[in-house]
């Protein structure tokens, strides 16, 4: 190892390397295009600025003056650039190497001096690297070596087109090294494409490497997960801890919650300025906030190096991010506790993150209030405080509170002075208890107008944010807000108007373009006019079955059988019934009666009056066989007097003419009936006891009644 590089790592206390670490620096990889896959905290950034070292120094111990720059390390968001600079920086800095940014966010004017000035190593974002090259203010022309750190999470974001663009732009000879989490094929195509023959290292595994983090899964009442983050924050009092919510919404309204309840807190999400993120990594780093909030952009590269607790407001999206939020505490083989707070709703899918994650994790409820304040006890009782000596100038300070105060009220005050120090922990509800409490009261309150409406796009979960971001609120000072098409009406509780209007000036400034105005009284709102009343239903109601009760009395009939007394009774007269026998019959075809004794038969269109000769059926038919048409053996014919239609007539060879209607269903030779039909065409089914079964009477039968 280079003896520059080697007394560096002594200076940080490196006393030994880390499995990839060790891996990278195997002489026989030197000048090797590398394919490194190993998971979050493993020393991925002091990998490869050792990897990279003989490439940039060969046999030298120092760097020479900095001109176009030998290497270029690109990552994926604007604070993973600006560690890996820091890493690098101490690294090399024994080397005399110059080291600087291009990310996003920042002064693009004080890069370009920066890179006219000389560089020997440009860490960069994807978008800014890509401006500088297309504008001529960065010189790849000598580059020796090109490092893609979270090379997966680049492709994520879609930087593909910009990393194929810088890419091509470096020298064809260069070396290319590629250190990401997994290796997607999308990983596999671009080494492919742009690496020569790349050794493929891979480290550690993700439940080794996780193996310092506890992963904690919280059952909470839906209504309780704010609460519960406040006590697992008091539970563990971390020196450093991550909250990650999903959006920045969300992030805006626990910095203003926590930020009144006493916590130190910062904010970190993609709607800050670059230097507001970074001034908020640098409190987290001095000690001056002890808290920060974030969206995932905070899930990748971040170290800090007192980081012990990651608590999961949001559950991920998926299990990569996941490994990545927890991978920021338990890194360099300190311990650290992962916590996802988990509502009932959420369960299922913490329960599916975790399995596909490989992670073992441990249910059990949020703290409760008595748990928080048994380990504030537990944390008392060791302080070191007990046993420090009494300090010199403290002497006489210390001799007057023993002569004035007796070890009871010494005891109390002490304890009152640290439960000061800390917020007071929050009673939850069971995470099984159904939530069927009323509403509390809003109380009094004042109504303000905002100068937007539904035509800027205001929405009432973009003003809640806005107004506990502008003026400290919390979501319990707010009540109703009411969303006008050019204006919006939002009650505010009597007792924070004070604090509201001191937040927002004399201007009523809530942000650019938004204004509050006070309203003198609650606005009226007025309702649509009411709908008019159903008309009565007149009539009776309609009848609806009542469920049967024997136990019931039976219900009176319509028309009693016997009249009351003060009615006369009525009397009816029935004509006798006709004898059975002397009905007239009915005609079988059209089921109408025969005509009356002495009447005339209706005359036919062709002027006969003749009535129609009875039909013969089948008993009655002649055996002897008449050809087919009428009594003459001519043809049938029509109403029109022409023959009808259908075959030619033909007389029968084997049986002549006798002048005799002819009935083909006299014939039983000549049917050909299916033992389940009846016997006239388009008659019923008639249930079948086989092939000689004889079909039922009725109406398809053609046996007359």
């Amino acid at each position: 190892m280079i003896k520059t590089i080697a007394d560096a790592l002594a200076a940080q206390g490196y006393d030994t390397l880390t499995p990839v670490q060790e891996a990278v620096t195997d002489p026989a990889l030197t000048g090797a295009d590398l394919l490194v896959s190993a998971q979050t905290g493993s020393g991925k950034t002091v990998a490869f600025g050792l990897a990279i070292a003989p490439t940039l120094l060969g046999d030298a111990t120092h760097f020479g003056p900095a001109a176009a720059p030998l290497a270029l390390v690109i990552a994926p968001t604007r604070e993973l650039a600006m560690q890996v600079a820091r890493e690098l920086g101490w690294l090399y800095g024994p080397a005399g190497a110059i080291v600087t940014t291009c990310v996003g966010g920042m002064d693009q004017r004080s890069e370009r001096r920066a890179l006219e000035r000389g560089a020997h190593v440009v860490v960069a974002t994807p978008g800014r690297l890509c401006d500088h090259i297309k504008r001529g203010n960065v010189d790849l022309g000598d580059l020796r070596t090109v490092v893609l750190d979270e090379a997966d999470e680049m492709l994520d974001l879609g930087f593909r087109e910009e990393l194929e663009f810088i890419l091509s732009e470096a020298p064809e000879d260069r070396r290319t090294l590629m250190f990401s989490a997994t290796v997607p094929p999308a990983i596999a195509k671009l080494a492919q494409s742009f690496q020569r023959d790349a050794q493929r290292i891979t480290t550690t595994g993700e439940a080794r490497q996780h193996a310092d983090i506890e992963y904690r899964a919280l059952d909470v009442h839906p209504r309780d997960t704010e609460n519960a983050i406040i006590n697992v924050l008091r539970f563990y009092e971390a020196k450093n801890a991550i909250v990650f919510c999903n959006t920045r919404a969300a992030v805006a309204r626990l910095t203003a919650k926590f930020t009144n309840r006493g916590f130190s807190v910062v904010a970190l999400s993609g709607e800050l300025t670059q230097s507001e993120r970074s001034n908020a990594l640098q409190a987290l780093r001095d000690g001056r906030a002890r808290v920060c909030i974030a969206t995932d952009v905070a899930a990748r590269g971040i170290d800090l190096p007192n980081l012990e607790l990651v608590i999961h407001a949001d559950l991920p999206t998926n299990a990569e991010t996941l490994l990545h939020r927890s991978g920021r505490t338990g890194r360099a083989g300190r311990k650290g506790v992962s916590a996802l707070i988990v509502p009932p709703k959420s369960r299922a899918k913490a329960k599916r993150l975790l399995g596909w994650a490989k992670l073992q994790a441990t249910w059990a409820p949020a703290p409760s209030a008595d748990e928080v304040i048994a380990a504030d006890e537990a944390r008392l009782l060791e302080d070191p405080a007990f046993t420090a000596p009494v300090p010199e100038d403290a002497e006489a300070f210390v001799a007057t509170l023993t002569e004035r105060f007796t070890a009871d009220q010494l005891a109390a005050a002490f304890v009152n002075l640290f439960r000061a120090r800390a917020s007071a922990p929050e009673d939850l509800t069971d995470p099984g208890e159904k939530d069927d409490r009323p509403r509390p009261a809003f109380g009094p309150s004042v109504w303000f107008s905002l100068s937007t409406g539904r035509n800027d796009g205001a929405e009432p979960r973009r003003l809640l944010p806005m107004l506990c971001r502008r003026s400290d609120l919390t979501k319990d000072d707010i009540g109703a807000i009411r969303i006008r098409d050019d204006h919006s009406l939002v009650e505010i509780l009597a007792t924070s108007v004070p604090k509201l209007e001191a937040a927002l000036g004399s201007d009523m400034q809530v942000e650019d373009g938004v204004t509050a105005t006070r309203l003198d009284s609650a606005p009226e709102f007025a309702r649509g006019p009411k709908p008019p009343a159903k008309p009565l239903r007149s009539g009776p109601k309609p009848h609806r079955k009542k469920p049967y009760d024997p136990d019931a009395a039976p219900a009176p009939r319509k028309r009693p059988s016997t009249p009351p007394a003060a009615a006369a009774p009525e009397v009816r007269t029935q004509e006798p019934r006709k004898p059975k026998g002397e009905r007239p019959p009915k005609s079988p075809k059209t089921e109408r009666s025969p005509m009356k004794p002495g009447a005339k038969p209706k005359p036919k269109s062709d002027g006969s009056s003749k009535p129609k000769a009875k039909p013969v059926w089948k008993k009655d038919a002649p055996k002897a066989d008449a050809p087919r048409g009428g009594k003459d053996g001519q043809p049938r014919k029509g109403k029109d007097g022409k023959p009808k239609g259908g075959r030619p007539f033909k007389p029968r060879e084997d049986k002549p003419a006798s002048g005799k209607a002819y009935n083909r269903a006299a014939d039983p030779s000549k049917r050909s009936t299916p033992p389940c039909k009846a016997g006239k065409p388009g008659g019923k089914p008639a249930r079948a006891r086989g092939g000689d079964a004889v079909p039922k009477r009725g109406k398809g039968s053609s046996r007359p009644k």
